[in-house]
């Protein structure tokens, strides 16, 4: 790729199929974490914007609702392909904008492509059902059908994927929709879009709005009773706002929230696989991600070779630019979350913990934080009651599994936890004992865009992904037959 990200056109608002600037001609900076420089900037939409993007996807929806499935599915199939053709460049861009390697932004190309192939399969299999009543004399007849317009609004930490999953199943579903990016990691979404009206996807069924005031045209568009539906991946307090902003309306909506993961490492696990798995569920994504493993709990006997193990093999990744070769760990997505998870190290070391390795921030330039590995964490320290989202392990012993499920659930949130054992009936009574949306079991890895992703608790509700993420984009109507 060239020195700019996207040529000038392509750095617009993205409304009925063209690109336009904003309506008050504003633009705002998108910053390289490495370096804190200034990368690129990007047309800042307005309220009046959000309002022309909604009348776009208005318009759009009922030709869109009435396209064939396999029509839907095949433009579906041909995004996938071109976000495959196009793999390098969305790497590219990830990595600049948003801090993580280009081999792992590559990691996530693949990832979020395969939303646009599963839900190209799911396009033709939404089904309704014929059945005789119970009682006799009439037939029920149950019908699906899109909820309409979908307001999509997107984090800066999975710029394609949390994108694609859920502008996949809307596409198959017959939905229009508004997608808001984060306004730290606009670029992806900016080139996703392009390639969508490459693979014939209709003018207005998709429309990208960037703005530097999230909260004020999100609120706009909620206010309007023509939205039906309203996908949001972030942060609980965020997700708590928009729920209540959704009930005036009534808008169907889907929660994607924040996360609390335990990692719990059993006496009878193999340590070695147990840091493997620690390595992909801490430090995917430098830690900024909802399913990030959050506190370690680690059975007594086995804490100190887990924690030796798993400090050499943090201690070695190496920092630096996402684009460099030979870089295992990028930055943080600012200066504050930088602060964030230094004041939670901080305070667990004032309380007792031990630094096995890192413990600090790097001198600049860059939002960077070294790779942390904390042994004899207090169980009430900041460090394991609140979202990290950095590259920051903390370890805290349990003596028995009745403890280590006990301090597990010992939490608001709901999303994700990992168990390591070999033991297959804990495995049973973990899964079912844990109070989680997703377990994964002897892995560090749980997401796959044929399960269902989600929560419960304060990590929110709804699904996405699987046989169950369609389903969050379609109504059912029930028409009652006289027999005969």
């Amino acid at each position: 790729m060239s020195s700019e990200p996207l040529h000038l056109d392509r750095r617009q608002l993205f409304i009925g199929g063209e690109w336009r600037p904003a309506s008050g001609g504003g633009r705002f900076d998108v910053i390289d974490p490495a370096d804190g420089s200034v990368l690129t900037d990007v047309a800042d939409g307005t309220v009046d914007d959000a309002k022309a993007a909604l009348d776009s996807a208005v318009a759009a929806q009922p030709a869109w609702a009435a396209t064939a499935p396999r029509d839907r599915g095949e433009i579906l199939r041909r995004a996938f392909d071109l976000v495959n053709a196009r793999a390098d460049d969305l790497a590219l861009l990830m990595s600049l904008e948003m801090g993580k390697t280009v081999a792992e932004a590559r990691g996530e190309v693949t990832y979020g492509g395969e939303f646009l192939r599963w839900f190209s399969e799911e396009a033709v299999r939404i089904h309704g059902r014929w059945m005789h009543a119970p009682a006799g004399g009439s037939r029920l007849l149950t019908v699906k059908k899109p909820v309409g317009p979908c307001l999509f609004i997107t984090p800066w930490n999975f710029p394609l994927a949390m994108g694609t999953r859920k502008i996949g199943p809307a596409v198959a579903a017959g939905c229009t929709m508004v997608v808001k990016p984060a306004s730290q990691t606009p670029l992806t979404m900016l080139l996703l879009a392009d390639l969508f009206a490459e693979a014939g996807l209709p003018d207005g069924v998709l429309n990208v709005l960037t703005s530097h005031s999230s909260g004020e045209v999100s609120e706009a568009l909620m206010a309007d009773p023509r939205l039906r539906k309203v996908s949001f991946t972030g942060s609980t307090p965020v997700g708590k706002v928009l729920v209540r902003q959704s009930a005036d309306q009534l808008q169907r909506v889907s929660m994607e929230l924040g996360g609390n993961a335990p990692f719990l490492v059993f006496g009878d696990a193999d340590i070695d696989a147990a840091v493997d798995g620690a390595m992909v569920a801490k430090m995917r994504n430098m830690g900024e991600a909802c399913t990030a493993a959050n506190r370690f709990l680690v059975e007594e006997s086995v804490a100190e070779e887990f924690a030796e193990k798993l400090g050499k093999r943090m201690g070695a990744l190496r920092l630096g630019r996402g684009q460099d070769d030979g870089v295992d760990v990028g930055p943080l997505i600012d200066d504050k979350a930088v602060a964030d998870v230094g004041a939670l190290v901080d305070q667990a070391v004032g309380a007792g913990a031990r630094v096995v390795t890192g413990g600090s921030a790097p001198d600049g330039p860059g939002f960077f934080f070294s790779p942390t590995v904390l042994a004899d964490v207090p169980a009430d320290a900041d460090v394991n009651t609140q979202e990290i989202f950095g590259p920051v392990a903390p370890i805290t012993t349990f003596a028995s599994e009745e403890e280590a499920v006990e301090r597990a659930n010992a939490t608001e949130y709901g999303l994700t936890a990992y168990v390591f054992t070999r033991d297959l009936s804990r495995t049973i009574r973990m899964a079912e004992s844990l109070e989680f949306g997703m377990v994964g079991v002897n892995s560090g890895l749980v997401s796959n865009p044929a399960a269902p992703f989600g929560g419960v608790k304060a990590s929110g509700f709804g699904r996405e992904g699987g046989f169950e993420g369609i389903e969050e984009y379609l109504d059912t109507t029930y028409v009652a037959l006289p027999a005969g």
